[in-house]
């Protein structure tokens, strides 16, 4: 238990170290489980010397007492910990592509799984960064950026004290703010999401709060023909970013 709380800032597994080495990010050290010398693990080593990163190798027990997944992959990287942006850095990313913002708010997304599932699809996507609540949420860790596949290295996530301030500060930027509320009466897909916009994502269980949902401009709702009347929070957020990518290429 002592190491894993000694390293708590960790990226898991091939893919996500590769990201990492890709992404030019520090790194202190990347440990690999002694013996390992086939497939991903010979560019891992290639990239690290090229890179000048510390390589060390461990016996497998040593590895699986670090290790805080279980498909760890023979590889754990050491890293400084996350590097949260401002809000305002999100803006100056759009501003940079030449875009129109398109920025993700998450509120009470508490299980890494899901935000790292989140991160991954507002990566592709295209979203220029997202913004989560300093409290109850989840934050960036080892889970997080395994389960998105390394596209935390490549998204700007910015930590607000008070979620409702920001969405204010952002509609006076010209953002305009779409909630998500089963209650509503609008499908998502009868929204205009184009132009600047945020689109803010609660959890399955409760939602958004009553207090950022009436403060959004508008609310949108996912049609349901089940029994089971909510979502998992990755999955509906998907459907939403990916209908406003659509409508933005329009």
């Amino acid at each position: 238990m002592e190491i894993k709380k000694a390293y708590s800032d960790q990226v898991e597994g091939r893919n996500a170290v590769i990201e990492l080495l890709e992404s030019g990010k520090d790194i202190n050290k990347i440990f690999l489980t002694k013996g390992e010398r086939h497939g991903s693990i010979n560019k891992i080593i290639s990239m690290a010397k090229e890179n000048k990163v510390i390589l060390v190798e461990k016996e497998k027990r040593q590895m699986e007492e670090m290790a805080q997944t279980p498909n760890y992959q023979g590889v754990i990287a050491m890293v400084p910990p996350y590097e949260y942006c401002e809000v305002e850095d999100i803006l100056q990313e759009a501003k940079n592509k030449g875009e129109e913002p398109f920025v993700l708010l998450l509120d009470s997304i508490e299980d890494p799984h899901n935000l790292g599932s989140i991160i991954r699809t507002a990566e592709t996507a295209g979203v220029h960064g997202i913004i989560i609540p300093k409290r109850r949420a989840a934050t960036v860790n080892s889970t997080v950026n395994k389960v998105s596949a390394g596209a935390v290295q490549h998204m700007k996530i910015a930590r607000v004290t008070n979620l409702s301030d920001t969405i204010e500060d952002l509609k006076k930027k010209g953002l305009w703010i779409c909630g998500t509320d089963i209650d509503t009466k609008t499908y998502y897909y009868d929204q205009d999401l184009t132009g600047a916009i945020g689109i803010v994502i609660g959890n399955e269980g409760s939602g958004i709060g009553q207090k950022i949902k009436s403060n959004c401009d508008f609310l949108v709702k996912i049609p349901m023909k089940g029994k089971v009347n909510s979502l998992n929070a990755s999955v509906s957020t998907g459907i939403i970013l990916y209908e406003a990518v659509k409508q933005r290429k329009n």
